[in-house]
């Protein structure tokens, strides 16, 4: 084996100490993504009330784009990185790191530009009710101009670690969650700007977070970074693209569910004793709360992304399963944590969000304890998806990334409420995930096999 490989921090630090030093961080930059939707959520809610958002729920699928195409391009690129530089590749590993940074700007700037010129269809589609859709037209017609520098930002952050350094990748996103917190209160409150004060407030600590990733860039420490490597080459986008593909899909796929979650509410809730803007609205409030939960169990599979890529790329098989079993039992251990969040304490958290009336509890409440009863298997599948990314198998990633939103969820979230009105799209959850849960442990336990006697043949040899 190559001695550089052997000294490789990657390979021969205990995995603990790794893990503490690469996930803390990831999970950090995570929860910051979800604080900026959670923020304005709450200030939104304090301010304008169940319509606010209802509204900014509706605009929830663009946020998911935008973190959909940051992880297709920074997992992908990050993962490229890490396995080149397992193998002693760093010229390649240098055009990653490049073709990266031009694919999350571009993808950033199309989805605005596609945004701005169909607002209104693209809101109506993802189920905006007519009372609801100035508000949200309101809200994105200002964010859409901060997606480049959200999707650099979040995407960057992988490059960021991949080069060594997770705590910048932090500060890069730290700061401008705190920003948008700062302004947020400026601007709804002391400025009463309503919708168009917090879409503001979450661009400008978008644009700072963004031109510190640039500014990182411009000093990559690991490999040398050129306007050569910047130039796109089909050789290194399309494995930057297979690589980060699993962790897109599962991003899409959530949008897709999104979007179908939406339009079944405003349909079914309008023949309920709810009506259309109370589920949307409780819906909204409670999916990004969820998101707090996986912003922990995805901050630990991408905080493992560059051990396992790296070892396994070296041959180091045992340290790979153990990487994965370390950041299993510590995902689990935090989704029993939230399941006892969800379950015992609904109200409380609704609560954060504004007053409705007992309808709104009502159906809130419901929604916490049924949708989300087995949020304690939910740490399985991302974590898994990201480990099949790592070491190299997109393809298992990607269909594992589908089965619950695609192959479970979706279907369910269609038919149950055909025979049980709204409170079918309660009980789509929890069948969806126990599903999934099944499916992600069979497929890990092949691979181990698998790499069981990868393992034998890298002894003897």
């Amino acid at each position: 084996m190559d001695k550089n490989v052997a000294k490789n921090p990657l390979g021969e630090e205990p995995v603990g100490k790794l893990m503490v030093k690469f996930a803390v961080p990831s999970i950090v930059a995570m929860l910051v993504s979800a604080l900026y939707n959670i923020v304005d959520q709450l200030f939104i809610g304090q301010a304008v009330g169940t319509i606010g958002n209802a509204a900014t729920n509706i605009a929830f699928p663009l946020s998911t784009s935008c973190v959909a195409l940051a992880l297709l391009f920074g997992i992908g690129g990050a993962s490229s990185f890490n396995l080149a530089m397992g193998r002693n590749e760093s010229d390649k590993a240098a055009h990653y790191v490049g073709n990266s940074i031009v694919l999350l700007i571009g993808s950033g700037i199309i989805l605005m530009l596609v945004t701005q010129i169909f607002l209104t269809p693209l809101l109506k589609f993802f189920g905006s009710p007519d009372d609801v859709l100035e508000y949200a037209k309101t809200y994105v017609r200002i964010t859409s101009f901060g997606f480049p520098f959200l999707i650099l930002t979040a995407g960057g952050g992988h490059l960021i670690r991949a080069d060594g350094n997770p705590k910048m990748a932090m500060i890069c996103n730290l700061s401008g969650a705190i920003i948008n917190t700062i302004l947020d209160a400026v601007f709804v409150f002391g400025l009463d700007m309503g919708m168009a004060g917090a879409a503001y407030a979450t661009i400008i600590g978008q644009i700072f977070s963004g031109l510190l990733v640039i500014n990182y860039m411009r000093r990559y420490k690991t490999v040398k970074l050129t306007t050569h490597q910047l130039k796109l080459k089909w050789e290194y986008s399309i494995r930057i693209i297979s690589l980060g593909t699993a962790s897109f899909f599962n991003q899409i796929a959530m949008m897709v569910v999104q979007i179908v979650l939406n339009k079944s509410l405003k349909y079914y809730g309008s023949l309920s004793e709810y009506g259309e803007a109370i589920p949307l609205a409780c819906v909204g409030i409670i999916s990004k709360i969820n998101m707090v939960f996986f912003s922990f169990i995805i901050g630990i599979a991408q905080g493992t992304q560059p051990i396992e890529g790296y070892c396994y790329g070296a041959g180091k098989y045992k340290r790979v399963k153990e990487t994965y079993r370390l950041a299993a039992i510590v995902g689990g251990i935090i989704a029993i944590i939230f399941f006892l969040l969800f379950q015992l304490a609904p109200r409380q958290i609704i609560t954060l969000f504004g007053k409705g009336d007992a309808r709104y509890y009502e159906f809130g409440i419901s929604y916490f304890r049924v949708f989300l009863l087995f949020t304690c298997l939910n740490f399985l599948q991302p974590i898994t998806s990201t480990f099949f990314t790592s070491i190299g198998k997109p393809y298992k990633g990607i269909f594992l990334s589908l089965t619950r939103q695609i192959l479970f969820l979706l279907p369910l979230i269609i038919t149950m409420p055909l025979f049980m009105g709204i409170d079918g799209i309660l009980y789509s959850g929890p069948i969806a995930d126990v599903l999934a849960a099944i499916i992600t442990i069979i497929m890990v336990l092949a691979e181990f096999r698998n790499m069981k006697k990868l393992q034998v043949i890298e002894d003897k040899s």
